[in-house]
This record gives C-alpha cells, sequence and structure tokens, in this order.
C-alpha cells in the first residue's frame, strides 16, 4: 500500500547564517512553522530550497534536522540531479536518513530521451519512493504524458509534481493513471484548475506565508465547496504572480520571509536578493492580500 505523503506541502526554503552556512536551527524552526499552519509535510532540498548550491552533506543532515523537528510529518528529500548515478546515491543517503520519500526532478542540461527518462527514475524509484517533477522551464525537456504514465506503473513511483503548465498534458496523466499515483500542482496558481482534472494537491511556495488559505482551498475542493476554493484561489492569486515573475524561484519567497520577520538569511551565490524596490512591490502585494496571508509567527506583522 502506498504511504500517504499530503495534499499540501511546503517546498522549503533553506535558511543561512550570515557566514553562508546552512541554519539548521532555523530550517528546523521554519518546518515546525509550516506545518502548524497547514502543511502536511515539507520537501527539503528542492529548488525553493537553492539545492543547487547545497553539498549532498548539507541536504542529509537538513533532512535529519527537519525530520526530527516535525515527528508525524512527512519529509519529502529533493535528490535528483542530471547524473543518475548520483541520484540513486543520494536517494540511498537520504532513505537511510528518514526521508518518508524522494523527490527527482526530470534531468536537466543533457536534455534526455523520454526511455532515458523513464530509466532515469525507474532507478531512483528501486531506492524508495519516487515523486518524479516536471518542470520544462527549467529542465528544458518536458516528460511527456505517455512516459508520465509508463513511470506510473513502476512500484516505486508514487506521483508527479505537474510544472509543464500544459493542463490538457496533465489532465491525460490524470484520466490515465493507477490509483496510487497522485499528480501535485508544482505551480502554485495551477492548484485548483489541476485539482479540477484529478489531481491531488500541490508542493507549494506560496504556503509559506499562506498555508492555513491553501489547505482550506484544497479542502474546500475536496468536499465540493467550489465557492470558497475560487475566492481562496483568486485572493491568493496576485501574490502567487509576484512571488513568481519579479524574480526566479525562491528569490521573492525568501526575500518576504525575511522582511515578514522570519530570518531564513542570505542567498549563496548566483542568487540575490530582491532590489529594495520589487521587495516593496511584492510586499504590497502580500499585504493586499489581507486576510488570506497566514503567517504562522506570532506577533509579526505582514507590512
Amino acid at each position: 500500500m502506498t504511504k500517504e505523503i499530503g495534499r499540501l506541502l511546503t517546498a522549503m526554503l533553506t535558511p543561512f547564517k550570515p557566514d553562508g552556512s546552512v541554519d539548521y536551527d532555523a530550517a528546523a524552526r521554519l518546518a515546525v512553522m509550516l506545518v502548524n499552519d497547514g502543511s502536511d509535510g515539507v520537501v527539503v532540498s528542492g529548488t525553493t530550497g537553492e539545492s543547487p548550491s547545497l553539498s549532498d552533506a548539507e541536504k542529509i543532515e537538513l533532512l535529519r534536522t527537519v525530520k526530527e523537528a516535525i515527528p508525524g510529518h512527512n519529509v519529502v528529500a529533493g535528490t535528483g540531479s542530471n547524473d543518475t548515478h548520483h541520484s540513486v546515491e543520494l536517494s540511498k543517503l537520504a532513505m537511510k536518513a528518514g526521508a518518508d520519500a524522494l523527490l527527482a526532478v526530470v534531468p536537466y542540461y543533457n536534455k534526455p530521451p523520454q526511455e532515458g527518462m523513464y530509466q532515469h527514475f525507474k532507478a531512483i524509484s528501486e531506492i524508495g519512493p519516487t515523486i518524479m517533477y516536471n518542470i520544462q522551464g527549467r529542465t528544458a525537456v518536458n516528460m511527456t504524458a505517455a512516459t508520465t504514465l509508463r513511470c506510473a506503473h513502476l512500484p516505486g513511483i508514487i506521483g508527479v509534481k505537474e510544472a509543464s503548465g500544459d493542463l490538457d498534458q496533465i489532465g491525460l496523466v490524470c484520466a490515465g493513471k493507477p490509483a496510487k499515483f497522485k499528480v501535485w500542482s508544482g505551480d502554485d496558481s495551477w492548484t485548483l484548475p489541476i485539482l479540477a482534472v484529478g489531481g491531488y494537491g500541490v508542493i507549494c511556495v506560496v504556503s509559506h506565508i499562506a498555508g492555513r488559505s491553501m489547505k482550506k482551498m484544497i479542502d474546500a475542493y475536496v468536499r465540493a465547496d467550489n465557492d470558497v476554493a475560487r475566492d481562496i484561489h483568486l485572493g491568493l492569486l496576485p501574490v502567487i504572480k509576484a512571488l513568481m515573475t519579479t524574480a526566479a524561484n525562491p528569490v521573492p519567497i525568501k526575500s518576504a520571509v525575511n522582511a515578514m520577520g522570519f530570518n531564513a538569511g542570505p542567498f549563496r551565490l548566483p542568487l540575490v536578493p530582491l532590489p529594495d524596490d520589487q521587495l516593496k512591490s511584492v510586499m504590497k502585494t502580500i499585504q493586499e492580500a489581507g486576510e488570506f496571508i497566514t503567517f504562522a509567527k506570532p506577533g509579526v506583522k505582514v507590512a
């Protein structure tokens, strides 16, 4: 039986100390905040967590720290790369360290054919429960619906994080998938549309500051309270767009979280904070979202 991972998973930021080292204590506090604000669990060492600049040792220690901080909640480890052997070895370490599942992106830069994608995910899924991640905007290649469905029948593949931006493709996956296979939105603004075609949930960024609202939206859709789900979707849409279009993720969300009172620290190069004028614009959009923002740090104002 496939383990229940959760409908709302936050793709968690990685806090850093002023000297650029990982702030594991802050990571533990952030994970607790996120699950207290509605997330079913978190993803560590994903793109939002600045995974390209983390060492394998940092990724595993981050996983251990967060797993210990939120007992009873799932922690998914980002272990994908464009090197299948490396991904497999890191996945072994992650499962040994207590990961509940693995998140593996379609290999980037080397642009594998569909057969290569299948073999890549097959190898990783033999290590532990695996969520594939399809995001052509970062990988330069799209994993087709046919390949996704082929992978879906592998015993270790539990789902896909879909950020292809193609609702027809996602609908075809939902129509043809086995019951055990889950489809999570990889774009926050696509969560409700993907639920409508048979998706399961979202691996989310805006849930850093609007976790309860995102959970309420998903729950409302599941119980067929479509007016509530639509109102939350529309209420958060300007914030989601600001976080995803002002600069590449995770620059806007980490800059905003810092501005809202949680010290997530600096970025690792080549990422840098938002310029002041852009941050001011993002914070204004967050403030205007009002009740939809559910930032969990006690006593911290949105603006």
